[in-house]
């Protein structure tokens, strides 16, 4: 609230904002009085959803960290003194071969963790100025397919496309539950969610055999709508955490979900996992 009583304008940061569930969000809350910064890969969609909304919009390929570094310092630049009110990390995806980025790193856990990881600690004096809400997409494959080990985050050992994308949203639930407990009781919040099976183009780039429910008529009958699923991110960012969500917690959709990967419970790895990629992306722990 202002000295006056009136809401205080947020700042809105949305990853992936330039298609699926951030876009289906960012025009849902465009009505609003809050201010959107929207990021996404493609110059020109990310656009086009900018002029639709209203908001200001950057470009980042996560499968490049020097772009995500660039990102935070325009992200920093833009707000300023205001800070950060929430950062919805919402890019990512499911690949296919293990064809490294430009930064030797296997493009699933790159896109999908350690950018974010990198976006969010590069953008931590922000967030903490505003007691910021850090809002993770992860997925039920955390559960379904993740065995994360700190050691072999490109999965060198045993790859497939189904395993990178398990570990990488693994990566994502352990990652809200080290922010929770290194930052929550600073006043920051975070939570992890799955937002459905959303009809979109996820898997068009993978070879795993999800790309069946995202290409074929099937999606027709498994999967939500970008609206619907975009409903479900808008109500987080809209959420008060510690009243509409629990931070440090993982929601299938908007319910609170205890039914996930029981390395989710592990305090030690969710540390190691933190240790291991600031060392990879180059900060300090």
């Amino acid at each position: 609230m202002t000295p006056d009583g009136a809401a205080r304008r947020r700042t809105i940061v949305i990853t992936g904002a330039s298609d699926g569930i951030g876009a289906a969000a960012a025009r849902q809350l465009a009505a609003s009085d809050d201010r959107l910064l929207l990021v996404g890969r493609s110059p020109e969609k990310t656009a086009a959803i900018a002029r639709e909304t209203g908001a200001e919009h950057l470009t980042a390929d996560f499968a490049r960290l020097d772009d995500v570094r660039a990102l935070a310092e325009q992200i920093a630049d833009l707000v300023g003194d205001d800070g950060i009110d929430v950062l919805a990390n919402n890019a990512g995806g499911i690949f296919g071969d293990q064809t490294p980025t430009v930064d030797g790193f296997e493009k699933t856990i790159q896109v999908n963790h350690l950018s974010p990881f990198l976006l969010t600690n590069l953008l931590l004096p922000q967030l903490r100025k505003a007691d910021a809400a850090v809002i993770n997409t992860s997925s039920v494959g955390h559960r379904l397919f993740g065995h994360i080990d700190v050691d072999d985050l490109d999965n060198r050992k045993k790859y497939s496309a189904n395993k990178a994308y398990g570990d990488a949203k693994l990566a994502n639930v352990l990652f809200t539950k080290s922010l929770h407990t290194k930052f929550h009781p600073g006043g920051l919040s975070a939570v992890a969610f799955h937002p459905g099976v959303v009809r979109t183009n996820f898997a068009a780039e993978s070879s795993s055999v999800m790309r069946l429910i995202y290409r074929t008529p099937l999606k027709h009958v498994l999967a939500i709508s970008t609206d619907k699923g975009g409903e479900t991110l808008r109500w987080f960012i809209e959420g008060t955490p510690d009243e509409t969500w629990f931070s440090g917690a993982y929601y299938d959709e908007r319910t609170l979900s205890t039914r996930v990967n029981p390395q989710v419970d592990d305090a030690d790895l969710a540390e190691a996992l933190w240790q291991n990629s600031a060392q990879l992306v180059g900060i300090d722990a």
